[in-house]
């Protein structure tokens, strides 16, 4: 009798284990399950660049590590290490602003990279050519300025770097270099791919303030408490050419900026 009981017991307990394994191997799978999906859907859906800032003059964190970026050739910062700015600007028009900022560039003998749109190209041919002649890279901000990531067909997204580029080149009669920054930033996995697919290097920023607003423009001691407080070894900064007080500041920033210890790069530094 008690060797039946024994038996039985050995029985159940088997049975316990065997359902205790399954348990946690159907959890496991259904964890590695769920990690796959969100994978898979960090892939498709839309991310905004943002940043956090631990302390002023320090490199800040941003959506994804430099490591992570540079599988898909895109790039938020530089080497840390090294005292040098890499000034970008966006225009998705021409508000009057620019051509006392291209002087200040000049005086200072900084070469930087315009982000472009197609309605800017065709409006100001004249300011476009100048950048150029002077010496400054004309990059890609696509030609209608859409929200990119919720763009997943490559033929669209094709379109709109290549009718930039078409518009560009009819203007200068020069290829143009084949960067890209994502309007407002917002992206996701699928478009690092694809414009990586088309050759291109994706420039995100580690500085940029608010400076778009047109009815909101800061005050010159706003700018200068950020894009002063901020800075930091190879920092991509990002401005806006639309802006009034930028084209008011720039000259004195670029000077303060020296005196700091910064010098200026350009964007080809970077991927060379």
């Amino acid at each position: 009798m008690r060797f039946f009981n024994l038996i039985k017991s050995k029985k159940t307990i088997m049975l316990i284990f065997v359902f205790t394994l399954l348990y946690f191997l159907g959890g496991g799978i259904a964890m590695i399950s769920d990690a796959y999906a969100r994978d898979k859907i960090r892939e498709s859906c839309g991310e905004n660049w943002g940043l956090g800032f631990s302390t002023e003059g320090r490199p800040p964190t941003g959506n994804a590590t430099t490591s992570e970026l540079k599988k898909y050739d895109a790039y938020y910062i530089g080497d840390t290490s090294q005292k040098v700015i890499y000034l970008t600007f966006d225009a998705g028009y021409e508000n009057g602003y620019t051509s006392t900022i291209l002087d200040a560039l000049k005086k200072h003998n900084v070469h930087v990279t315009f982000f472009l749109v197609g309605n800017y190209i065709t409006s100001s041919p004249d300011l476009v050519k100048r950048m150029v002649a002077e010496g400054h890279n004309v990059a890609n901000h696509t030609y209608s300025h859409p929200n990119m990531s919720n763009i997943s067909s490559m033929d669209c997204f094709r379109k709109e770097l290549e009718d930039l580029e078409s518009v560009f080149e009819q203007t200068t009669g020069q290829k143009m270099v084949k960067y890209y920054r994502p309007p407002q930033g917002k992206y996701s996995v699928n478009n690092l791919k694809m414009a990586q697919e088309l050759g291109y290097k994706t420039f995100f920023w580690s500085l940029a303030y608010v400076d778009w607003y047109n009815d909101k423009q800061p005050t010159k001691e706003q700018a200068f408490k950020k894009l002063l407080g901020r800075i930091h070894p190879g920092a991509i900064v990002l401005l806006h050419s639309t802006s009034k007080t930028n084209s008011e500041i720039l000259d004195e920033l670029l000077t303060k900026w020296e005196e700091m210890g910064y010098t200026f790069g350009m964007l080809d530094d970077l991927v060379q």
